[in-house]
C-alpha cells in the first residue's frame, strides 16, 4: 500500500429544510481527511495527534473512546464480515479546535487494495452523547452513487426517527482536489426532507495551511454549535414540530 499524506479540507457547510417549513443555512468550515493506516506507519508531524494543540485529532473522539481508533474501525468491519478492506482507511472529521470537539457525523472511508471503496462508516454522534453508525455498501460508492439506509438514530428535535437517508460521495483529485459527502434525508412517504452536504478544497495538511484555516475560524467548533442553535431557535419560531428523543438503538451499526 503506497503511503498518503493528511489532507486539509476547507468549504461550506449546507443544510437546507424544506418540509414542514423551508430554512436554509451555510457556514464556512474546515476539516480533516487523514489516511489512518499510512499514519500508523508513519506518523504525520503536522498533525497535532492526542495532544494539545489549537488545531488537533484525538482518537478518543471516535469509535469507543478509546487511544487507536483505527483499531476499532477494523474491529467493526471484521464483526460485521466486511472483506476485501486491504487499501487504506480515510477518515474525514472535524478537528478539535481549542481543545473543544463537535463531530455530529465523520466518514471512515475503507478502501481495496486498488483505491477503490469498498465501504464507507457514516459514525454519527448527537448531543446526548450517544452514537450509531450506518455500514454504506455498494459499487460506485466514490463516484456519486446513491446508497440508502433506514434512519434509526436520533439527532435533531426537529426530525422524527423515522424515513430513509440517501448518501452521495464524490471525490477529485488532481491540482483542484476537492470532495463532498451528501446526506439527504426522505420520509416514509417519499417526501423530501432535508438536503444537507459538507464540501471542501483539498490541499496538504501542513502547518502553515492549518494556521490559516486556524485564523480564519479561530472558534471553528463552538461557532458551529452556536450556529446551529441558533437555527434550531429559528426553525421553533417558525412553527416546525418538536420531537421527543427516543431510546437509542440497541445495535450500534445499521447497513
Amino acid at each position: 500500500m503506497e503511503l498518503k499524506r493528511p489532507l486539509l479540507g476547507r468549504g461550506p457547510v449546507r443544510h437546507r429544510r424544506l418540509w414542514p417549513r423551508a430554512h436554509a443555512f451555510e457556514v464556512p468550515s474546515f476539516f480533516l481527511l487523514l489516511p489512518m493506516r499510512s499514519l500508523r506507519l508513519q506518523p504525520d508531524e503536522a498533525l497535532a495527534r492526542n495532544r494539545a494543540a489549537w488545531v488537533s485529532f484525538h482518537d478518543a473522539d471516535h469509535g469507543d473512546g478509546g487511544p487507536d481508533a483505527l483499531a476499532w474501525c477494523e474491529a467493526l468491519l471484521a464483526r460485521e464480515g466486511v472483506d476485501g478492506v486491504d487499501g487504506e482507511i480515510g477518515l474525514q472529521c472535524f478537528p478539535r479546535v481549542a481543545g473543544h470537539a463537535f463531530k455530529p457525523v465523520s466518514f471512515w472511508f475503507c478502501e481495496r487494495r486498488d483505491g477503490s471503496l469498498r465501504a464507507v462508516l457514516a459514525e454519527v454522534h448527537n448531543t446526548f452523547g450517544e452514537r450509531h453508525v450506518y455500514l454504506l455498501e455498494g459499487e460506485g460508492l466514490a463516484r456519486g452513487a446513491e446508497v440508502q439506509a433506514r434512519k434509526v438514530f436520533h439527532v435533531s428535535p426537529f426530525a422524527d426517527v423515522q424515513g430513509r437517508y440517501r448518501f452521495r460521495f464524490h471525490r477529485r483529485a488532481g491540482a483542484d482536489a476537492r470532495c463532498i459527502a451528501r446526506i439527504d434525508l426522505d420520509d416514509d412517504q417519499g417526501r423530501a426532507l432535508l438536503q444537507t452536504s459538507i464540501a471542501g478544497q483539498l490541499e496538504p495538511l501542513t502547518a502553515p495551511a492549518l494556521r490559516r484555516a486556524a485564523l480564519a475560524q479561530p472558534l471553528h467548533s463552538l461557532m458551529l454549535v452556536a450556529r446551529i442553535h441558533w437555527h434550531a431557535l429559528r426553525l421553533w419560531l417558525k412553527g416546525v414540530p418538536w420531537f421527543s428523543k427516543p431510546l437509542p438503538p440497541t445495535e450500534l451499526v445499521s447497513r
